[in-house]
C-alpha cells in the first residue's frame, strides 16, 4: 500500500470524514515558506530573438528549421527584482518591477534533416502590483515559476530563430517562517504495494473439478 492506495488508517493524508477535530493531539511548529501573495501572469510576446549553444549534434549544416522550444526548467528561472515601491493609497501594497531570465531549449533539423538541439535564454521584465507585509527582521523574497513555449519560429541566421513566446508566470511573495498549526501527530507509513501483473490469476480462480 502507500498513502493513497488502499490505505483508510486515520493517520494518513487524504479527505477528511466525519468530525476534523477527531484525532488533534497537539499544536506543532513546522518551518516552511509561507505565501503572502501570489498572482499568475499569462502573455505572448512576438520577435524573439533566441540563438543556440552548445547543439547537439556539433556543427549543424544551415540553415536550420525551427521545430519547437520550450523552458528547460520552471526551477531553473532567474528573477532579478529591479524594484518594490510602495504605492501611497494602498497599505501594504507595492509595484514590484523584477527582470526574468529563463532558460530555453531550442529542437531544430538543419539542412541535412538531422534533428538536434541546443540550449538558448530568454530575458523579459515583469511589472506587475503585489501585498507585502509589514517590514520585520526576517525579510520577504520575490520569487517566481515561469514556464515558456515557442511554437511557432523562423531561422535568421547564425544559429538564431525569431519566434513568438507564450509565458506563463506565478510570482509570489514569500517569508521563511515558523508556524504554528495544529496537529494529528505523525503520519504512519504503509507498506508499498509491489506491482505484479498477475498472469495467473485468472487461472487460479478456476475451480479444481467443473461445478456440473
Amino acid at each position: 500500500m502507500s498513502f493513497f492506495t488502499n490505505n483508510t488508517g486515520d493517520r494518513c493524508p487524504g479527505r477528511i470524514t466525519g468530525n476534523a477535530l477527531n484525532g488533534l493531539c497537539e499544536k506543532v511548529v513546522i518551518q516552511t515558506d509561507k505565501v503572502f501573495d501570489a498572482c499568475i501572469r499569462q502573455t505572448q510576446i512576438d520577435n524573439v530573438l533566441l540563438t543556440i549553444t552548445d547543439p547537439i549534434p556539433a556543427d549543424p549544416v544551415t540553415p536550420l528549421t525551427f521545430v519547437s522550444a520550450r523552458s528547460s526548467s520552471t526551477e531553473e528561472a532567474v528573477i532579478t527584482v529591479v524594484g518594490v515601491t510602495p504605492i501611497a493609497d494602498r497599505p501594504n501594497f507595492a509595484r514590484v518591477q523584477a527582470t526574468v531570465t529563463v532558460p530555453m531549449e531550442v529542437v531544430y533539423t538543419d539542412a541535412n534533416g538531422v534533428q538536434g538541439v541546443g540550449g538558448s535564454s530568454f530575458t523579459f521584465n515583469v511589472d506587475i502590483v503585489m501585498y507585502v507585509p509589514e517590514p520585520s527582521i526576517i525579510p520577504y523574497t520575490i520569487t517566481g515559476i515561469v514556464s515558456v513555449v515557442a511554437p511557432d519560429g523562423e531561422y535568421v541566421d547564425d544559429l538564431t530563430f525569431n519566434v513568438s513566446c507564450c509565458i506563463t508566470t506565478i510570482m509570489k511573495v514569500i517569508m521563511r517562517v515558523d508556524l504554528l498549526v495544529p496537529s494529528y501527530g505523525y503520519a504512519t507509513i504503509p507498506p508499498c504495494q509491489e506491482y505484479t501483473q498477475d498472469v495467473c490469476a485468472g487461472f487460479f480462480d478456476l475451480p479444481i473439478f467443473p461445478e456440473t
